[in-house]
């Protein structure tokens, strides 16, 4: 039971399914298929985002700018194709050229000026925003290209293609954190910096890449935006730092550093959209739903903190129940 319990992946799986259970039973609407495929379009940004701030969160770090960062990129995104004719693939290959850009900004700052992560992306939240407004007035970008919609939200066999985007990046990500010298890197340097630094690990740049693929995910998650939307906008993606750390925590990524599962992440990613959809099919307020989020986050922390604790307790109860003694007694 402590094995069960201290695996990575069996509690935000348990709370996934349980979050899945009561919304199905509470909320009539929830299992139809407009909304289920609307939930699959949700959940696309907010977990190919969360790779990115996961990845930081392994490396002791925090990204508090992926939202801002989002919205500067789809003013850039959609200014560039409707008034400035650049094609649609070279827009793209500038979004995401962009995004590496602003990552690595947090990064240097953070690995080399050694400003806490903290610090460095509270900024950069305030900064890129106001860089997005400096866009067309700060007026948002519509009807920025027809094909935007078919070409990043069209299905493949019946399956919207946000998912396959979804898949994809999730089993590169699980590949290289499993299975190359950086993944392990980056949890050597988020577990122990200085023990990682006294074994010739190169802890500055492993922070500083990290911040890059954070930025580079960011970009992902604004052209999808943008194509969903088909347009660009300086109120995008607020609240999407949040959505993408809680998904990162409910997946059971440590903030302390060091430890978690890449494909957790995805799994906190459905948690956080269902109880989002839920919520919008409830009709409960935005600042509602704020709280609540927050709440759900606390939480999640609390049991990362006790996962321990809790594991020892599950076991004492299972071994309390299924002992010889405890078993005559439920006999007689």
């Amino acid at each position: 039971m402590k094995r069960l319990v201290s695996n990575q992946i069996v509690g935000p799986l348990a709370a996934l399914l349980l979050v899945a259970v009561v919304v199905a039973l509470t909320t009539n609407r929830f299992l139809d298929v407009g909304n289920l495929s609307n939930l699959i379009l949700q959940v696309s940004i907010v977990a190919i985002v969360a790779i990115g701030s996961t990845i930081v969160i392994f490396t002791g770090g925090i990204d508090l700018s992926p939202g801002s960062a989002i919205a500067l990129m789809t003013m850039v995104f959609a200014m560039t194709i409707k008034f400035g004719g650049v094609p649609l693939p070279f827009a793209v290959l500038l979004v995401l050229l962009i995004g590496v850009f602003l990552g690595a900004v947090n990064g240097v700052l953070t690995a080399y000026f050694r400003i806490p992560s903290f610090i460095t992306t509270l900024a950069a939240l305030s900064a890129f925003r106001g860089s997005a407004f400096m866009f067309n007035n700060g007026s948002p970008v519509f009807s920025v290209h027809p094909k935007l919609e078919p070409i990043f939200y069209g299905s493949l066999l019946g399956v919207p293609l946000p998912l396959f985007y979804v898949i994809g990046l999730y089993a590169l990500a699980f590949f290289v954190m499993r299975y190359t010298a950086f993944g392990r890197t980056i949890y050597a340097v988020g577990g122990n910096p200085q023990a990682a630094a006294l074994s010739g690990l190169n802890v500055a740049r492993t922070r500083f890449l990290a911040f890059v693929i954070a930025g580079a995910m960011a970009a992902v998650g604004a052209v999808l935006m943008a194509a969903r939307l088909n347009s660009g906008s300086p109120n995008y993606g607020v609240g999407m730092e949040l959505s993408a750390i809680a998904a990162a925590v409910i997946g059971g990524a440590s903030l302390a550093g060091g430890r978690g599962q890449i494909v957790s992440t995805v799994i906190g990613a459905l948690t956080i959209v269902i109880v989002q959809n839920a919520l919008n099919l409830n009709a409960v307020p935005a600042s509602a739903q704020n709280v609540i989020i927050g709440a759900i986050i606390v939480t999640a922390v609390g049991v990362d903190m006790w996962r321990g604790e809790i594991g020892r307790a599950l076991a004492f109860i299972v071994g309390a129940l299924t002992s010889p003694g405890q078993k005559g007694k439920v006999d007689q």
